[in-house]
């Protein structure tokens, strides 16, 4: 299974195609392509490109973990969720603390 994601051109979010043919930034409303829907995914690639309002178009594999939409690259659950380490606080770090870059 798939979704499309890209990322829209004025903003530089990421953004994933719905079923109705509209981009969102809500990874669980984007349209979920089966492998029967080769042609469909591949003709909403073209329309989105022809638009040219949405960039980096890409399929994303996925799977269905009870009913919600988890894709399978990390890359893309950052994307989807956020940072997958904690933000920092700087005031929170005392003077000898130290962050690993």
């Amino acid at each position: 299974m798939k979704i499309l994601t890209g990322n829209e051109l004025l903003s530089g979010a990421a953004v994933y195609l719905d079923a109705g043919g509209r981009w969102g930034g809500e990874v669980q409303r984007a349209r979920v392509f089966g492998a029967e829907d080769g042609d469909a995914l591949e003709a909403a690639m073209g329309e989105s490109v022809a638009s040219g309002r949405i960039i980096s178009i890409e399929p994303e594999t996925i799977e269905l973990r009870d009913g919600a939409i988890y894709p399978l690259r990390i890359r893309e659950r950052i994307r989807a969720e956020g940072p997958s380490a904690p933000r920092l606080n700087r005031q929170t770090l005392a003077e000898d603390d130290h962050v690993s870059i």
